[in-house]
């Protein structure tokens, strides 16, 4: 491809890429959106194979289309997902190219825009909107060495139990992605040890109503300040099987082994943080203050709906809870292989630009970066608590292009 001019550029073809595409088309804006794999790759070949959407259809989806074919509260399948937004991108008629890689962005010296490098020729630009979201790259934490003699797999490489070598797992990370990973490996018959840290875990229903119904209508999404000390915590929440709340305690009645933070290894011994029984107590404070909240707020709007007193019943606390495993010799446990649910970090390699802070994070706010010219899109908190959820990246997209067309107003003006 020779080299081209665009006014701007959308890098990422996924949720945020798409909503950014549909909002800058509404204002007009030339642009063109470069995905290197296929529309919602991560959809796609990231996730395992029973995975489903944390929130039901009527939730998680932009105000333009529905899920054709499911009811507003089933969750639909990763497949359903990617087939969405490959249907959205049409819909929009979303300028997009697959199978293009940026390898660089720099600005260009002594003339506005930026100069762009791709697997596919070059590209001049005004604006450049970073799309790619959170989830780029897999952190493993280096607590067990490669040469270990034991399988090792970041959760965006799990694809099924039967994928796994034989014997007991060990699943790191009390997050959405480990809490169903660890049930799903349970129920196919493996032993399980679930490494559980800091957490919340909000009811999945609440008195007929679905925990992102209760955050709505409480102004819970908007908020733009994460609460003190839970910028990073994990939320575990769950659509598998029609959606269920996350309960440690149930999960450990069916035989999942329940361990602390997973702290050290050595000579074939994982070491845990004697923290377990603190990080359930927090998690189900959390959870109840939730109920108390979705109460009060029922009462003071004189909603009409039913009371659940059952949802405040927990069951009894683990025994490992009180006698905590702090030590796991694998091989006397039988422990063939790990899980490693534990996020991702953003690799922004390719953005050779001063849009970063002092730890490389992105320097921006509501996502106009320090950088005129280079936005953000699909960050968590980026503008508000919904930011990284499907339908809170299509409003964010409004912000970023409304920021772009009044920039663009001024450059007009002669």
């Amino acid at each position: 491809m020779p080299s081209q001019e665009v006014e701007a550029l959308v890098v990422g073809g996924g949720q945020a890429g798409l909503a950014m595409s549909e909002h800058l088309s509404g204002h007009g804006v030339p642009h063109l959106v470069l995905e290197r794999n296929r529309i919602a790759e991560r959809w796609r070949s990231e996730r395992w194979d029973s995975l489903v959407a944390n929130g039901p259809a009527w939730h998680d989806r932009f105000p333009g289309l529905e899920f054709d074919g499911l009811g507003p509260d089933d969750f639909p399948t990763k497949d359903r997902v990617a087939e969405y937004f490959e249907a959205y991108a049409e819909k929009i008629a979303a300028p997009i190219r697959t199978g293009v890689e940026v390898t660089s962005v720099r600005k260009n010296e002594g003339s506005p825009g930026f100069h762009v490098e791709t697997s596919d020729g070059t590209i001049e630009t005004r604006y450049v909107i970073a799309a790619t979201g959170p989830f780029q790259r897999p952190v493993i934490p280096p607590i067990v060495p490669e040469d270990a003699g034991i399988a090792q797999v970041h959760s965006s490489g799990y694809r099924n139990p039967g994928q796994l070598p034989e014997g007991a797992v060990l699943v790191v990370g009390a997050g959405s992605s480990g809490v169903q990973i660890a049930e799903e490996l349970s129920r196919s018959g493996r032993r399980v040890y679930l490494s559980v840290g800091p957490h919340q875990r909000p009811p999945r229903r609440y008195r007929g109503r679905d925990f992102c119904w209760w955050l709505g209508v409480m102004g819970k999404w908007d908020a733009d300040i994460p609460p003190q000390g839970a910028e990073h915590v994990t939320i575990a929440v769950s659509g598998a099987r029609g959606g269920n709340t996350v309960d440690f305690r149930a999960l450990a009645a069916t035989g999942v082994e329940l361990v602390g933070l997973t702290s050290s290894y050595g000579d074939g011994v994982l070491r845990f943080a004697p923290d377990l029984a603190d990080n359930l107590a927090r998690g189900d404070a959390g959870y109840l203050a939730v109920l108390d909240e979705a109460d009060a707020y029922a009462a003071r709007n004189g909603l009409d709906l039913p009371e659940e007193p059952e949802a405040r019943v927990l069951g009894p606390v683990p025994e490992r809870a009180t006698d905590p495993i702090l030590e796991l010799d694998l091989e006397a446990a039988g422990v063939r292989s790990i899980v490693w649910a534990t996020g991702f970090a953003v690799d922004y390699g390719w953005l050779r630009v001063d849009a970063f802070d002092e730890n490389g994070n992105p320097d921006q706010r509501r996502g106009v970066s320090s950088e005129p010219g280079v936005y953000f899109l699909g960050l968590p908190w980026q503008a508000r608590r919904g930011s990284s959820f499907i339908w809170g990246v299509w409003h964010d997209a409004k912000l970023v292009a409304d920021h772009i067309a009044t920039h663009r107003a001024y450059l007009r003006y002669r």
